[in-house]
């Protein structure tokens, strides 16, 4: 599995197409935070802390690993090397762990600039260092599990197409329904006293209370019953093209 997880992370490292994911997702958070006129505009909103961006990052989240993860499976079935794989000494759950293993690393790579904006908050502050860190600290902490999450899901629409873009698309679908969607439709109050339940289904309850610097364990194995669900059912439909 290892040897897998290796062989992903250097196909992506030597893909440049990985690169500029990295570069637009980069680029992209320093246009809101620094220079575009919005409400994550640091300057606009005259505080040291980066809550601005923590609500901005699952957005671009959302549009980036499905991005990432829509080859992982798609390719080698489209590309024939899937069959190759199963002939290989290595178990389907080890292949599809292997995978989502690279496509998580790839996404915490993309969160690594982001240290320059928190250096950047740290010595703005009046005065310097003046930030809540504890907040800060629970935030990345849910970035982390979020995108990991976000992964499980690429992981599992890219296993049930051979075609990338509709891997993409299937994944960008099922990410937004499930950190937006479930969460939007539970706004509407439409079934009185389960519409709390609902919200609890969706990724963005259990994401908010990380950004409150709150890492309450319901909410970690939430996030890790969702990705073992997804992988679970990935290996599924993996083993069935087998």
């Amino acid at each position: 599995m290892f040897a897998l997880f290796k062989k992903e992370i250097w196909t992506y490292l030597g893909n440049w197409s990985a690169w500029l994911i990295m570069a637009a997702f980069s680029l992209i958070g320093t246009l809101f935070l620094f220079f575009f006129e919005n409400d994550s505009n640091i300057f606009d909103i005259g505080s040291a802390s980066l809550q601005s961006y923590f609500v901005l990052v699952p957005w671009l989240l959302l549009f980036i690993i499905p991005a990432i993860s829509m080859k992982s499976l798609a390719e080698e079935q489209h590309s024939g090397t899937l069959s190759w794989l199963f002939s290989q000494p290595i178990k389907i759950s080890e292949l599809v762990i292997g995978k989502f293993l690279a496509v998580w690393v790839m996404g915490i790579f993309c969160l690594v600039p982001s240290l320059v904006y928190l250096y950047t908050v740290y010595i703005l502050g009046v005065p310097e260092g003046n930030i809540d860190l504890g907040a800060t600290s629970g935030s990345y902490f849910g970035l982390i599990i979020l995108t990991a999450a976000f992964s499980a899901v690429g992981i599992l629409a890219s296993s049930l197409s051979q075609n990338q873009v509709i891997a993409y698309l299937l994944g960008l679908f099922l990410c937004f329904i499930m950190y937006f969607g479930i969460e939007q439709l539970a706004s509407y109050k439409l079934l009185g006293s389960v519409d709390y339940l609902l919200s609890k289904l969706g990724f963005y309850q259990h994401f908010l209370s990380f950004t409150r610097g709150l890492i309450d364990t319901r909410d970690v194995f939430y996030f890790i019953a969702v990705i073992i669900t997804c992988l679970f059912i990935a290996k599924a439909f993996v083993t069935k093209k087998k």
